[in-house]
């Protein structure tokens, strides 16, 4: 079994060393060849020498590629540590895995993260901040979005979703085979937001996301990230704002998606579109378009459902919490279910 874990980092010196104990303290599978493909993408400190320090002492293949002077993007700085993944497992292919510079894997996640891909595509593991601080207003949105997500697979359950799930699809943290990747056209040159775009791409064409929190990474809380746009901006929006100016879609509205999504798997599955008219407000040659077009339901529920008749509703964090408690009053049962 060939695996490639591939890395982008800029600038990250200082953080690599941890990065790389944490490798070296990964269980490995029976008859693994692990390559570590390492991105440094525009790095002007010391992040070079240390990687060439790693690889001449770790039990690892490692890959290192650089690119110079280039303006930060994720995106392409993703994909391009994908990219140098892949040609690392050459053509006998393999399991692409990622994460950042500034995260440490859990020593189970090789194990975790393969085994949750017998069950899909694409594994979204979970992501765990690791902080010497309060960051309370980052953990009540999280949990929201917790809640708001076991309220998605409550209505629209899928058989390839994982027991203990969580709602991130974060690049810290994301695995596949190669060719699912090249299938997809990769991450796309985003300066963020690269990562919820593949995920989203995934569930278009039909494949089968899993959000594991049997996989899990630890990533930093630090505010001097290196992803415009990325957790570092939102953390340090919270200290400067407040959590009172974060605003979120009605979770009614993201319910009637989900609801119908479920309908649509069923419509598709049974051959009655029918079924789905009257629930979406679209006509039956429009819901055949599309269907042709679809290679299963996930595909055609993905792509059909259009947004709620009122639109996505943008509403402060505080009466979504009380509208999703409302909506599903007894999550905690739900949650052990």
């Amino acid at each position: 079994m060939s695996l490639a874990i591939c890395i982008p980092a800029r600038n990250e010196a200082a953080r690599l060393p941890r990065l790389f104990q944490g490798i070296d303290q990964l269980a490995l599978p029976a008859d693994a060849e692990v390559h570590l493909c390492l991105l440094l993408d525009g790095c002007t400190d010391a992040s070079a020498r240390t990687a060439m320090d790693y690889t001449r002492r770790s039990r690892h293949r490692v890959h290192v590629a650089t690119t110079q002077g280039s303006a930060a993007n994720v995106g392409a700085a993703r994909d391009a540590a994908m990219r140098l993944g892949i040609a690392a497992l050459g053509p006998s292919s393999g399991i692409l895995l990622t994460t950042d510079a500034d995260s440490r894997p859990r020593p189970d996640w090789l194990h975790a993260t393969i085994a949750a891909l017998d069950h899909a595509d694409l594994v979204a593991g979970d992501v765990i901040r690791r902080t010497g601080r309060s960051d309370a207003d980052q953990d009540r949105i999280e949990h929201y979005y917790a809640r708001l997500f076991t309220l998605r697979r409550h209505v629209d359950p899928v058989e390839w979703e994982a027991p203990q799930t969580h709602h991130r699809a974060s690049g810290a943290n994301m695995a596949m085979r190669a060719e699912v990747y090249v299938a997809l056209g990769g991450f796309a040159p985003l300066t963020s937001g690269e990562d919820a775009r593949l995920v989203d791409d995934a569930s278009r064409a039909g494949l089968r996301v899993r959000r594991d929190a049997g996989s899990v990474v630890y990533t930093s809380a630090r505010r001097s990230g290196r992803a415009p746009g990325g957790l570092a901006t939102a953390l340090c929006a919270l200290d400067r704002d407040g959590i009172g100016h974060v605003r979120v879609t009605h979770p009614a509205d993201q319910l009637w998606q989900y609801r119908n999504h479920a309908l649509a798997r069923h419509a598709y599955a049974s051959g009655d579109l029918g079924l789905l008219c009257d629930a979406i407000g679209l006509g039956t040659d429009h819901l055949l378009g599309v269907a042709r077009d679809c290679p299963n339901g996930e595909a055609f529920a993905m792509r059909v459902v259009p947004t709620a008749p009122g639109g996505m509703r943008q509403v402060p964090l505080a009466t979504a919490e009380i509208a999703l408690t409302a909506l599903l009053p007894d999550i905690a049962a739900v949650r052990a279910a």
